[in-house]
């Protein structure tokens, strides 16, 4: 997508680094950070100076080569996978590009592993890429189809999202707002509500500094504004991505997308989910087993602290609650399939139901737990 006016993608790979956009500045200031061994990427992780589902993998992937340049044995790798896994427990990209890299890298020889982990890097970048890309075109009919059934040609059509979902949080295009972009650049009128997203507003900090760099309509609100604006009909779609979708349809994104979803049903707004196929966890299976997902527990600091710049533009982080009062940081909240309008993968929009996602991925939904105990496996 466009920064100023120039192609940029969240992370890229040199000769013997990673250059990555550091999030924890923006949108006061745009900086740029490089990271040299798997220590760095892991604490770029954990600090979400890299965050959203599909880059965590990507960077993940990335930190195994260079962990692979370092030390390329079978107890090096392991080592760098346990670092790296422990940084987010929720989002099922982080697992899934370690799993790939492993995969990939523990039949060769070690001299041949640094090479091979830097191939399989770039390819699951280009890979969300390509898959964002796609979500997007089948994002934009859904805004099209609105904007057409009006037949007055002027309206904006009005999107709520919720955290962020545009390109930060992918490599490129992003995977709720990919579809946005698809439709600004087309021509259709869009105006976009952006929650603030507390406690770490990504929202207000992230999805409008990245919408107002492409010059795409948008104003920020209040995260409890959202249900106000669907009763008074100032909604006609609600887009959100996902850091993990079960394969049931339930979906696990950032806290209050279940609030955003039960606004929508209440409402009749249509709640739509952005999810690249590698957000999709196939080994969960069940209303039941998604609730027994972790759930990333924050740091209470996030709560009771906010981070901001001053009138006279120095940063500054300041206090908002008693300093006595404990606070509580789930990162994560789990929004039933039968909340979820339809969920839009690179392949097309399936119903949010173990029927739907399979019709769309066969080849993945024969090895889920259901599938596996209709087969009469033990």
């Amino acid at each position: 997508m466009n920064v100023k006016g120039q192609p940029t993608r969240t992370i890229t790979a040199t000769a013997d680094a990673v250059d990555i956009i550091d999030q924890t500045a923006l949108p006061h200031a745009f900086v740029t950070r490089q990271l040299r061994t798997v220590a760095d990427v892991a604490n770029a992780i954990a600090t979400m100076q890299v965050r959203g589902a599909p880059l965590i993998g990507a960077a993940a992937a990335y930190g195994m080569w260079l962990a692979a340049r370092k030390a390329a044995t079978d107890a090096a790798l392991e080592a760098a996978r346990a670092a790296l896994l422990a940084t987010r427990p929720t989002a099922v990209n982080l697992r899934w590009a370690l799993d790939a890299l492993m995969a990939r890298l523990t039949p060769l020889a070690p001299a041949a592993r640094a090479a091979a982990a830097r191939a399989a890097a770039d390819a699951i970048a280009e890979e969300d890429v390509a898959i964002n890309r796609a979500i997007g075109e089948h994002a934009h009919g859904v805004i099209r189809q609105i904007f057409e059934r009006r037949g007055d040609g002027k309206q904006k059509v009005q999107i709520l999202t919720h955290c962020n979902a545009g390109w930060l949080a992918t490599v490129d295009w992003g995977t709720a707002l990919a579809g946005v972009y698809a439709a600004h650049d087309a021509g259709l009128p869009v105006h976009v509500w952006v929650d603030e997203t507390r406690p770490r507003n990504q929202g207000a900090a992230l999805t409008a500094w990245e919408l107002g760099a492409h010059g795409v309509p948008h104003t920020v609100i209040v995260d409890n504004a959202g249900g106000h604006l669907m009763q008074r009909g100032q909604v006609d779609v609600v887009l959100v991505g996902t850091d993990r979708t079960t394969a049931a349809g339930d979906v696990i994104n950032k806290i209050g997308t279940y609030l955003k979803a039960l606004a929508a049903r209440d409402c009749g707004v249509p709640f739509y989910v952005a999810a690249p196929s590698p957000s999709i966890d196939w080994t969960v299976d069940g209303a039941d087993a998604a609730m027994a997902i972790p759930i990333e527990e924050r740091s209470p600091d996030e709560v009771t602290m906010i981070a901001g710049a001053t009138t006279s533009g120095y940063a500054a982080r300041v206090r908002l609650t008693p300093a006595g009062s404990a606070a509580h940081n789930p990162g994560f909240d789990v929004t039933p399939a039968r909340l979820v309008t339809g969920i839009i993968t690179e392949r097309g929009i399936a119903p949010a139901s173990g029927e739907g996602l399979a019709g769309l991925f066969p080849e993945r939904a024969a090895a889920t737990p259901a599938a596996a105990t209709a087969r009469g496996a033990p």
